[in-house]
């Protein structure tokens, strides 16, 4: 078979109704990871559902236990040809957010594939079931057309704790690191920047969550009896909240702004357009850095976001001063940010202000990365696709979410590429989630190609020095 031959079989998955069935199967896997619990699902999914997929197509596959409580376990399933031949390493979850099965629409369910249109609604459809459907199907099309050898070796880590920050990644992966070993990784999460133009992402930015408190006093005390003469908390806690950014979103801690965008992320980003889809919402021009347009202060820029806010009783106001007050903050950022030190970093600036009695608070921390965009590996993907689609991918230096990409970067010392099949209204952790049917039928031509160019020489893939090209 040829590449082009290889591609058509990819799309006759889809339009044979193979790809629908195995995503129906998985759908119905009730794998909620972020309840503080795990599930015997989340077991089962790994268990009865991919590990016998993945051994008819020649893994090896082992079930790791998770060394953090309450996280769901972990698959190592390795396809080795050759110990001298190099190694693609990929990775996905399974997963999902809660079903929030009340909410959803009437017709429509978590638990079930459903199709009206070009959507295929279900939990997990888009994150990230889907696509990691998309690219199991797209090897086993690789794998039949080139009569059960890939050129390469490959590695595939699922987690089922992605949906509660990878509890056990950081550690499973230093303690496998071997079997991890790898040249190169290629996985796919997260939405595109557009549903017309494939996207090519290369890293994700970080993001430490952090909440500022102030407590005033053991209870709330009536507002006639003591207003003017008690401090109320939910006053001075926005002015404290009000000094991290202006009321246009700005950064006013200089120590959490970035010093300068490269002047390569700059470029990627130039002609990267965003918004402007059907369910997007309207871009606010005059929010953030100032002087950035729209896509540099998304993904090349820090924003400190106010998730929450509580004092007293929102639900039912009584007329009383709050005895203390709450506003859960985040802070998503690219390289180069300090973000290790958040909690000085806010603390100084606060006590600075005359706010030394805000409690800081770290909950949740993540790491930035991002792959250099002149990267052999880049200009190799983006041929590949363009060659599989006719179009040429929007490359990102990074997500302007977050992923565990600081893993394979950083610990596993890799190369990263990242490349989704889904789009930014998805309602991705939301009721009502969905795949657009157009993106997976062209994700398994996307994969179909890239895989195949993995191990075909002509494509001459940039393998290190140390490891033979392929040479089928």
């Amino acid at each position: 078979m040829t590449r082009n031959d290889c591609l058509r079989a990819a799309a006759a998955y889809f339009d044979g109704g193979g790809f629908f069935t195995d995503l129906q199967r998985r759908i119905a896997f009730r794998t909620e990871g972020d309840t503080g619990t795990v599930p015997p699902s989340l077991d089962a999914y790994l268990r009865s559902e991919i590990t016998p997929t993945l051994e008819q197509i020649g893994f090896v596959c082992e079930l790791i236990a998770n060394p953090a409580p309450n996280g769901g376990p972990f698959l190592i399933a390795r396809r080795i040809e050759d110990a001298d031949l190099p190694t693609v390493l990929t990775y996905g979850h399974g997963d999902v957010v809660s079903g929030q099965d009340a909410q959803w629409r009437e017709g429509l369910q978590p638990w079930a594939l459903t199709i009206e249109g070009e959507r295929w609604y279900g939990r997990g459809t888009a994150d990230n079931k889907g696509q990691h459907t998309i690219n199991l199907g797209a090897l086993a099309q690789v794998l039949h057309a080139r009569g059960g050898q890939l050129g390469y070796n490959l590695t595939l880590l699922l987690e089922m704790g992605e949906e509660a920050a990878s509890p056990g990644l950081h550690e499973v992966c230093r303690q496998e690191a071997d079997r991890l070993r790898a040249d190169l990784l290629i996985a796919c999460d997260g939405p595109r920047v557009s549903a017309q133009r494939p996207t090519l992402f290369l890293g994700s930015r970080g993001a430490v969550n952090f909440s500022l408190r102030l407590r005033a006093r053991q209870r709330a005390h009536h507002s006639g009896n003591w207003g003017g003469v008690l401090a109320n908390p939910a006053t001075q806690l926005s002015h404290a909240v009000a000094t991290l950014a202006d009321a246009n979103g700005r950064i006013l801690v200089d120590a959490l702004r970035p010093r300068d965008i490269p002047a390569s992320v700059r470029e990627a980003l130039a002609t990267i357009e965003i918004g402007g889809g059907p369910d997007d919402p309207a871009i606010d021009d005059d929010w953030g850095e100032p002087g950035l347009s729209p896509a540099e202060r998304l993904m090349a820029w820090n924003t400190i976001e106010v998730l929450a806010l509580g004092a007293g009783s929102p639900q039912r106001p009584v007329n009383a001063i709050p005895a203390e007050a709450v506003a859960h903050c985040q802070l998503r950022f690219v390289v180069g940010t300090p973000w290790q030190d958040l909690a000085s970093i806010v603390r100084a600036h606060l006590d600075a202000r005359g706010f030394g009695q805000v409690e800081v608070q770290v909950t949740l921390e993540g790491a930035a990365t991002r792959l250099d965009v002149d990267n052999p590996w880049v200009v190799w993907a983006q041929r590949s696709i363009e060659e599989s689609t006719g179009q040429r991918p929007d490359v990102l230096p990074n997500l302007a979410g977050s992923l565990p990409n600081d893993v394979f970067a950083d610990l596993l010392g890799l190369p990263t590429l990242w490349v989704p099949h889904s789009y930014p209204a998805c309602a991705q952790h939301a009721p009502n989630e969905h795949l657009l049917a157009p993106l997976a039928r062209e994700g398994l031509q996307i994969m179909a190609g890239l895989y195949w160019d993995l191990g075909d020489a002509a494509s001459n893939a940039p393998w290190h020095a140390g490891a033979p090209r392929p040479t089928s």
